[in-house]
């Protein structure tokens, strides 16, 4: 008989432990394949369906089309640009607007992109302003477009229309030396621009003037007064509710005439003039046409972004 050591014997039982653990079925340890299938080899079934969010979000911004209109529309812009720079009228001011800030006491406040522009000067211990706009000018061009301003009433009816044509048909027989009276075209009159004026005193106060300049005249429509330089300059809901609640005077036109003389001149003399009327409907033009290119250019830099 033979007689083992002891290490021997703990090989053997190893070896049938081993021998045991091979032959049980796969049935009776259903989870045990799972647990033995490495990780590795599951990952690549989730890394192909998986797409990084970033490179997701950027390729569908950079692939995305422009509008079918973009390049059309930016053409016009362009060719719009051209024809308006061509003119070069908001380039440079014109010298007539060049010579009344020069020789006025007015100092002029103009703010590119906004439509109201401002004239201030002092007289004494005062302080007069003078505030008008830009769309006044498209509010002109708007009237114009209304076709309820060309009364039918005022076009020769048919019976009319016929006896012009009779009229003119035997004047064809006139000789043809006979000398015509000529017309000279009549000039187009300025639009009215409105001037908001005011006359400030810091301690008592200040008067609102409506007024119109045109045709190089000043027409005073009415004359406010206000206890306080705050409650007629503030730009608040507040302080326009307050104004409207006052009583601001008859209108200018009701007033005894030589009060209404008196006070022109009072206004003429704070620098309320014919040269001023001139100068804001030509300087109205200026800064509406210079407003008007830039405004193409702000639009076709973002059509083009």
């Amino acid at each position: 008989m033979i007689t083992m050591t002891r290490p021997y014997l703990a090989l053997g039982r190893a070896m049938r432990l081993a021998t045991i653990s091979r032959g049980t079925s796969i049935a009776a340890r259903p989870f045990s394949v799972l647990r033995q299938i490495p990780r590795r080899h599951l990952a690549p079934v989730f890394l192909a369906n998986r797409v990084p969010a970033r490179l997701f979000s950027s390729t569908s911004i950079s692939s995305r089309p422009s509008g079918t209109v973009d390049e059309e529309l930016f053409a016009k812009l362009q060719h719009e640009i051209n024809v308006e720079t061509e003119l070069g009228e908001h380039e440079q001011i014109p010298e007539n607007l060049k010579e009344f800030l020069e020789t006025s006491q007015f100092k002029l406040n103009d703010k590119d992109g906004m439509e109201e522009v401002e004239l201030i000067r002092r007289f004494g211990d005062e302080t007069v302003r003078v505030i008008f706009s830009i769309a006044d000018l498209n509010a002109i061009d708007e009237k114009l477009d209304d076709p309820s301003l060309y009364d039918q009433e005022d076009l020769p009816e048919t019976g009319e229309l016929e006896a012009s044509a009779k009229r003119g048909a035997s004047t064809e027989t006139r000789p043809t030396d006979e000398d015509e009276p000529e017309y000279e075209e009549a000039s187009e009159p300025a639009y009215p621009a409105r001037l908001n004026i005011t006359i400030e005193k810091s301690t008592s106060g200040a008067l609102q003037v409506e007024a119109i300049a045109q045709d190089g005249m000043i027409i005073v429509e009415n004359v406010h007064y206000h206890p306080s330089v705050e409650l007629a300059t503030a730009q608040t809901a507040e302080a326009d509710w307050e104004r409207r609640g006052r009583y601001v005077g008859p209108p200018f036109g009701n007033l005894d005439e030589d009060l209404q003389v008196l006070l022109e001149r009072y206004l003429d003399e704070r620098g309320i003039n014919t040269a001023l009327a001139l100068f804001v409907p030509d300087y109205i033009d200026y800064k509406e046409q210079k407003e008007y290119v830039s405004w193409l250019k702000n639009v076709k830099t973002f059509v083009q972004a």
